[in-house]
């Protein structure tokens, strides 16, 4: 039997409260195998410990995927205050120790620095790729890793509480490609106590929020059932930050032939990114030019 041949097709969005002690890729694998859906993926990895929304794309939502990747997302963490470790987080080996414990005052005035227009340098242990190979693997293999600076959007990152003498608790909101953990181990240098992430949850990824979350406890009790369908948010969720266009049927014909549309008047400037509907139906996502949206990404049309 040909691989696939059974699978059905299933497009939206679903919003798992991800638990610790499992990958992203093993979440995404398992909502596809509970929808028995033929296409899966998600939109931001969470470290195996971390917590909280990790959103899967199922069907023609993976093509809105990049507008989810790129927005903004908030993370609350503890930093465990006096140790570094060499994965910058809970589950690594403790490579430096000290018995400094700054006060909170001065760990608020330090965040500032981290916050704007940032470079940041990624942990060791990450999917970074140097030549080819994931950092993470060369460092397992204990190969000295030197990963370069990069440019990162931190919106805020505030102080929100005080959890005992060795723990303090932050929230950051952050653009693409923010290592928390990278934030917890430069905060813990700058304090000159050092610092590792003790405890990650991603509290918000664009549009979506815990509470749009469910559990994989309630994915495998309603697998393969329609209670599960349900759970599902519309592909154009992921379109939130960008401006809707409509058009009539004879122009989502031609979009959907990858060809420019007439859509209806809007104030979308000339050269804005947009995406068109007809009848509710998601049809193409393009530029903008002159009452045609050039279609850059287009949508299958639902099944019959």
């Amino acid at each position: 039997m040909a691989r696939g041949k059974n699978k059905r097709r299933v497009d939206g969005w679903l919003v798992i409260d991800k638990p610790a002690g499992i990958t992203s890729t093993a979440v995404v694998n398992k909502v596809k195998w509970a929808f028995n859906a033929k296409k899966a993926g998600h939109a931001g990895t969470l470290d195996p410990e971390a917590t909280g929304v990790l959103a899967v794309a199922l069907g023609e939502a993976t093509k809105t995927v990049p507008y989810i990747t790129d927005a903004l997302k908030a993370y609350r963490f503890v930093v465990r205050l006096g140790q570094a470790t060499n994965t910058d987080d809970a589950e690594g080996e403790v490579i430096a120790e000290s018995g400094l414990r700054p006060m909170d005052a001065e760990i608020t005035a330090a965040l500032p620095q981290f916050t704007g227009d940032i470079m940041q340098v990624p942990p060791k242990f990450s999917a970074v790729k140097i030549d080819g190979q994931r950092a993470y693997k060369l460092a397992r293999d204990g190969e000295d890793v030197a990963l370069a600076a990069r440019p990162l959007w931190v919106e805020e990152l505030v102080f929100v509480s005080r959890l005992d003498a060795d723990h303090v608790e932050l929230e950051m909101t952050c653009g693409k490609g923010g290592y928390v953990r990278s934030i917890a181990r430069d905060l813990g240098e700058v304090l000159g106590c050092f610092g590792h992430v003790q405890s990650l949850r991603r509290i918000w990824s664009g549009p979506f929020e815990t509470e749009d979350g469910i559990s994989l406890e309630l994915v495998d009790e309603l697998a393969k059932t329609p209670e599960l369908d349900s759970y599902l948010l519309p592909i154009e969720t992921g379109l939130a930050e960008l401006p809707e266009l409509t058009c009539r049927p004879e122009a989502a014909a031609r979009l959907r032939n990858g060809n420019p549309g007439m859509v209806l008047a809007s104030d979308v400037e000339y050269g804005e990114e947009a995406w068109v509907s007809c009848d509710g139906e998601p049809i193409a996502i393009g530029i903008y030019r002159a009452g045609e949206l050039h279609p850059g990404r287009v949508f299958v049309a639902p099944d019959p």
